[in-house]
């Protein structure tokens, strides 16, 4: 017994040493800037709880946020230059044609279990993204007309990329595609059981990034614990290991009204998408009580009223689908909502009402010429006559003699959205529409709108990784899973569903801007025509941080103010929150 373990402990060894001489030799990435301070603890706040901690099937906000300090990618997009910059990929050569993109990889850097990583996961990621039984939320992004992109092992260092034809700005697809350890994710997706894998229940030592932060402890409804991955691949110009931080501390705060709380008695260090009346009240008080509040202007985001125009669930649903297929009924809808009222009285003037799908803060994509949304209830009934509904007294029948009802879901940890809804609710009542409006937790509402599609109404948003249309290739194509009113479908299920994927697919393999801007303008004329998803607003960003936290540097491109973790640092650091 004593050989055995004797045996074990110069393989442990000689693992140890394996992994040091691989840090030692590390192709480490220097960050620019002044360096900071090693030591302390940063504390946020999430509104709900994450749904997965696995990249592959994600697609929720409170997930993504998370995977932000647990992963990294190949090619990074700077959220506050907006411009790609080398990650996990040291560098890149492009062939004259634009078709052949090789990678050559860092050298010796590792997951946060230790394990190196090298070609054979980017190859596996790729694998797994598009893989059809896993039907990844990530797959629509990299497909080029229905084709994937063909991805080679050259050699542990090197991978090539071949893209089906040319693609606009193809360097950006590289950005949040996170780098999967194929050592611990291999053996489940051969079993068919990866999109199960890393559940919120998945204890830490089973699962590994590439990112600053390793998951430490996670209590459902109460918190997440990060700590500092000893493997990062960063250093600052004193040769200092990023993060700087030991830990980061997410609270599951519920509501965003509980988020202020919490950040007003200094138990968190920085806020994000707050609401514009709690950012008044944290303004007044900021210099009392030691933190700073930016109001970034207009955002990326866009929030919306989406109707479920799928395959029915229930005999309920069908039944309102008789007038909610209807485009005349969604154009008068479109009409009757009172967009400016909403940024007056819900956002006090920090919000832009939405002409289309693209907010106005996307100035190099949105479309200018579409004419501004202006609240007119004499179209709404003229488009709602037109279309063969009926007012009697006041209540409106639909075409086929029944009286126009329905729900609309909304977020209730949301105050705003829960806001617009009820202002929606009382501005369709002058059309003599009954609509409800039904609060629930978030992951209850994403489990109807993606899952079992057991809504009439949702009222969402949308924000992006990317100022560039193409991440939302998941929204606009027909066949995507986060085509919301409609998703996965076989084939378009309407003409102007089927221009809207030949137009996002020919944008994809244009290279000139202008020629891509027409093509998407187009796009958003479209849907702003068929009103499939009905935009409303896009609230400024606002945000706020400790005084003392250091690289604090908010953006415009999501997640506004956790994409630069790795960098953060207290001018004096504490075991706990800066304050």
């Amino acid at each position: 017994m004593g050989g055995t373990n004797s045996g074990v402990g110069l393989r442990v060894a000689a693992i140890a040493l394996a992994c040091t001489l691989s840090t030692l030799a590390a192709d480490r990435l220097v960050v620019s800037g002044p360096p900071g301070i090693p030591g302390g603890r940063l504390v946020a706040a999430l509104r709900t709880d994450p749904r997965t901690l696995n990249w592959a099937v994600a697609s929720d906000s409170a997930s993504r946020e998370v995977l932000g300090f647990l992963m990294a990618d190949l090619i990074h997009i700077n959220r506050q230059t907006q411009k790609t910059e080398p990650a996990l990929a040291r560098s890149w050569k492009v062939s004259p044609d634009g078709r052949r993109w090789t990678l050559e990889l860092r050298r010796g850097i590792q997951f946060s279990d230790g394990h190196p990583f090298d070609a054979d996961d980017v190859v596996f990621t790729f694998q797994v993204i598009y893989d059809p039984k896993l039907n990844s939320p990530q797959r629509d992004l990299l497909l080029l007309d229905g084709k994937p992109i063909a991805v080679r092992k050259l050699d542990p260092w090197h991978v090539e990329f071949v893209l089906p034809e040319p693609r606009a700005v193809a360097d950006r697809l590289f950005d949040s595609v996170y780098i999967l350890p194929r050592h611990l994710l291999e053996p489940l997706w051969k079993a068919g059981k990866l999109a199960d894998a890393w559940t919120v229940s998945t204890p830490p030592a089973g699962i590994a990034g590439l990112g600053p932060f390793r998951l430490k402890s996670y209590t459902a409804g109460q918190e997440i614990v990060l700590e500092r991955n000893p493997y990062f691949w960063k250093v600052d110009a004193k040769g200092q290991s990023l993060p700087y931080l030991d830990s980061v501390r997410l609270l599951v705060v519920g509501t965003e009204d509980n988020q202020v709380l919490r950040f007003q008695a200094g138990e968190t260090d920085l806020i994000n998408r707050v609401g514009a009346r709690n950012f008044a009240v944290l303004e007044r008080e900021a210099k009392q009580r030691g933190y700073a509040m930016q109001d970034l202007g207009a955002s990326l985001e866009t929030s919306f009223l989406v109707f479920n125009l799928g395959a029915a669930p229930s005999p309920e649903i069908a039944a309102r689908q008789v007038f909610l297929k209807r485009t005349e009924f969604r154009q008068a809808v479109s009409a009757a909502i009172d967009r400016a009222a909403m940024v007056r009285l819900i956002y006090d003037g920090r919000a832009n009402p939405l002409a289309g799908p693209v907010a106005p803060g996307n100035r190099a994509w949105v479309d200018s010429q579409l004419p501004p949304p202006v609240r007119s209830l004499d179209r709404a009934r003229q488009l709602l006559s037109a279309a063969g509904f009926q007012l009697r007294g006041a209540t409106l029948f639909d075409p086929a003699g029944a009286p126009v009802e329905f729900t609309i879901i909304v977020s209730n940890t949301n105050p705003e959205r829960q806001q617009m809804a009820a202002m929606i609710q009382d501005d369709l009542k002058a059309l003599g529409m009954r609509v409800h409006v039904a609060p629930m937790d978030f992951r209850s509402l994403g489990e109807r709108v993606q899952g079992t599609r057991q809504f009439e109404a949702a009222l969402l948003s949308l924000g992006s990784p990317d100022a560039d249309p193409n991440p939302s290739l998941a929204v606009f194509l027909s066949s995507a899973g986060n085509h919301l009113w409609n998703p996965l479908q076989k084939t378009p299920a309407t003409p102007w569903e089927a221009e809207i994927d030949s137009l996002m697919r020919r944008q994809q393999v244009t290279l000139d801007y202008a020629a891509r801007k027409n093509l998407f303008d187009r796009v958003q004329r479209i849907l702003v025509e068929n009103q499939p998803m009905i935009a409303l607003v896009s609230p400024n960003i606002l945000v706020g941080a400790n005084s003392n936290l250091r690289n604090f540097r908010p953006a415009l491109l999501e997640p506004f103010t956790t994409w630069n973790p790795d960098e953060f640092y207290w001018s004096h650091p504490t075991p706990g929150a800066g304050r």
